[in-house]
């Protein structure tokens, strides 16, 4: 990890689909790419400080964490140790009255025996075993689980909320279409335009930039410039006056023509695509149609989602038709539009009051408030600084097959914790009575020690065998 003295960075690290910009004084992480200018670094973190250490100290501390299920487990075992010994008390009292000659003999090889295959060994490795196991599968699987208890949680989750760029779509929208207005004609509008948006790191903005520059057009310089939070963004291009965004923003500023706009942006929006709104000099200037291609493995994972019987709710900035275009194709469950970060973090909290238990998925940036509120953060990308301590599992690589492969990993480890209490609490409802002499009264047989140490190891290599197969466990 560095601080950036001078330059311009993209991290690989920081879960956003496009660059970013650093400025001096900024932090970057090694390894990431730097695309326009010098880049002058001092290094602040190493070995123990970096980003990549973190990630893995992450997955070593989730591995030693504990589930909420080991509660049972200590539970049981505050009343089932004095249990075992009054067990074997009464089993040498029975045997010292009751048993053949030599009684003390046969009495002492019973209770001995009792101790020895009640140890509980495998009632102490069947949870831990299984959560140790099942973070490392995720961690190769490139999902980083925080603590044991998130592996609980997630098995628990019946609604999965998403954002839309990024994380549903590829995060690299292009122009697709342009249609002007009045006197204005398609390479001005965009070298206006490009002007502006370079100025700015939104994902659409940069989309311009692109199209502006893949056309050869001159770049000119804007002044002025000023980004409206939820907006857009405006500035002064060779004196004119450039406002860039939302209908709604330019309604709000007065800018005629607006519906003549939102006429032909209905076509584009039905194909899924975003319209920007641009006006010059008060008056509209453009729409610019832009598309996001949806990621290939999208309509793949979201059917593994349903399949779980997981509801998805997808929550994104974008127009009504645009969401409901994107949503129709993708078959989600229900989707809302024109939604802010704030808003995200409410309808979360919602959701939560009416008895959902709800993941969401995000950037780990401007979602970060949702991602905190929701019972199970995922941050999509390979998240730094907000995105790690937001979300409970982070997704290295920003798929949504990562969100599905957390939610067959937490049910299959939790199967597994349960399978492995079961082989532990069976053996001993079976093997303490054997040991006492249950047998001997019908067959003869009175269990050696020895034997009761032989049984005690299986039981103890049957719950980490057990545990074992969940590093082969097909989770995507």
């Amino acid at each position: 990890m560095g601080k950036c003295l001078a330059g311009r960075a993209a991290s690989m690290l920081t879960g956003e689909p496009m660059p970013v910009k650093k400025v001096e004084g900024d932090e970057i992480t090694g390894g990431t790419l730097n695309q326009t200018g010098a880049l002058v670094m001092e290094a602040v973190g190493v070995g123990g400080d970096t980003v990549l250490n973190r990630i893995v100290q992450m997955v070593a501390d989730a591995q030693r964490s504990r589930a909420p299920i080991q509660k049972l487990v200590d539970v049981v075992a505050r009343y089932f140790v004095p249990a075992v010994i009054v067990c074997s008390i009464l089993a040498f009292i029975g045997w010292s009255v009751f048993g053949p000659q030599p009684q003390l003999a046969h009495a002492f090889v019973a209770a001995v025996a009792v101790l020895i295959i009640a140890c509980p060994c495998a009632l102490g490795l069947a949870t831990p075993m299984s959560v140790m196991v099942g973070v490392g599968r995720g961690a190769k699987e490139g999902v980083l689980i925080k603590n044991a208890e998130v592996l609980e949680v997630m098995e628990k989750v019946d609604t999965i909320v998403v954002d839309k760029t990024g994380t549903l779509t590829q995060g690299r929208p292009e122009v697709t279409g342009v249609e002007t207005f009045g006197h204005w004609n398609e390479n001005d509008v965009l070298t206006l335009a490009a002007a502006v948006e370079s100025q700015s790191e939104h994902p659409l903005a940069q989309a311009v930039v692109r199209r502006a520059n893949a056309d050869e057009l001159q770049p000119v310089e804007a002044s002025e410039f000023s980004s409206i939070t939820g907006g857009g963004v405006q500035a002064r291009v060779d004196d004119h006056d450039v406002l860039i965004g939302k209908a709604d923003l330019l309604d709000e500023q007065g800018i005629e023509g607006v519906n003549a706009g939102r006429e032909k942006a209905g076509s584009h929006q039905a194909e899924g695509a975003t319209v920007v709104f641009v006006a010059i000099d008060n008056t509209l200037a453009a729409i610019l149609a832009i598309t996001d291609p949806i990621k290939q493995s999208t309509p793949a994972a979201l059917k593994t989602l349903h399949e779980l019987g997981l509801k998805v709710v997808m929550l994104t900035g974008d127009a009504e038709p645009t969401a409901k275009a994107v949503a129709s194709r993708l078959g989600i469950d229900e989707f809302h539009a024109g939604v802010s970060p704030e808003e995200k973090h409410d309808f979360v909290r919602e959701l939560k009051k009416e008895g959902k238990t709800v993941a969401m998925c995000g950037d780990g940036i401007n979602d970060a408030p949702a991602l905190a509120e929701a019972n199970v953060g995922i941050a999509m990308g390979t998240g730094t600084g907000v995105a790690i301590e937001s979300a409970g599992v982070t997704l290295v690589g920003s798929d949504l097959r990562g969100v599905a492969a957390a939610a067959n990993l937490s049910r299959k480890t939790m199967s597994n914790i349960r399978q492995n209490l079961f082989f532990a609490f069976i053996y001993n409802a079976l093997g303490i009575p054997v040991a006492a002499g249950l047998l001997y009264p019908f067959f003869g047989v009175l269990l050696s020690p020895m034997i009761a140490a032989a049984a005690m190891s299986f039981s103890s290599v049957s719950v980490i065998a057990n545990a074992l197969r969940l590093r082969v466990a097909k989770l995507t």
